[in-house]
C-alpha cells in the first residue's frame, strides 16, 4: 500500500524460480526498482541488531508536504511504527527533511526524504552550525566533516588490481 500511495507501479517475477515483488517509480521509464522477497523463515529484521543486511531504505519525496502528508495520511492511520517524525536533518545535508518508520511485517526501516535542489540560506546556516558542532566533538579528524564521511570506493580503473 505504501508504494501505491507514493505513486509507484508494481510487478512480480511470476514465480520464475521464486516470487519477488518489484516497485518502480516513473513508469514507463523507471530509473530504479526496489525488489522485496519474503524471508524463508518469516522472521522480522531488527534494525537495532545492526546485523549484516539492509540498514534502511530511503525513498525520494517530491516535497516536504509529501513527507508530512505521508506521515499524517498513510503512516498514522495504519499505526505504522514511526521511528522519527517528519523534521529537518541538518546533520545530513542542508534542507534534508524526512520521516523514518519500521515496516510492521518485516522490520525493515524505511525513510521518505526530501532533499531540496537549492537549499534556503536558513537551511545552509543550520547545517553549517551542526557540522561545526560535530567537528568540535572530533578534533582528531584531519578533514571537514563532509570529507571525513566520504568513503573511497574502487572504480572501473581499479578492477584490474582486484
Amino acid at each position: 500500500a505504501m508504494f501505491g500511495w507514493l505513486g509507484y507501479r508494481s510487478f512480480w517475477t511470476l514465480d520464475i524460480e521464486y516470487r519477488s515483488t518489484y516497485y518502480m517509480a516513473r513508469f514507463p521509464f523507471p530509473h530504479s526498482y526496489i525488489g522485496i522477497q519474503p524471508a524463508a523463515t518469516g522472521s522480522k529484521l531488527h534494525h537495532t541488531d545492526q546485523a549484516v543486511g539492509i540498514n534502511h531504505i530511503a525513498l525520494w519525496a517530491r516535497s516536504r508536504t509529501e513527507v508530512d502528508r505521508f506521515h499524517d495520511e498513510f503512516l498514522r492511520p495504519r499505526s505504522v511504527p514511526v521511528i522519527y517524525s517528519p523534521r529537518e536533518y541538518p546533520e545530513y545535508t542542508p534542507g534534508y527533511y524526512a520521516v523514518f518508520f519500521d515496516d510492521p511485517i518485516n522490520g525493515i526501516q524505511w525513510e521518505l526524504a526530501r532533499l531540496p535542489t537549492v537549499p534556503s540560506p536558513v537551511a545552509l546556516w543550520r547545517s553549517w552550525r551542526v557540522m561545526r558542532s560535530i567537528a568540535k566533538e572530533h578534533p582528531h579528524w584531519r578533514h571537514s566533516v563532509a570529507r571525513e564521511a566520504m568513503r573511497v570506493l574502487p572504480g572501473r580503473d581499479d578492477s584490474a588490481s582486484m
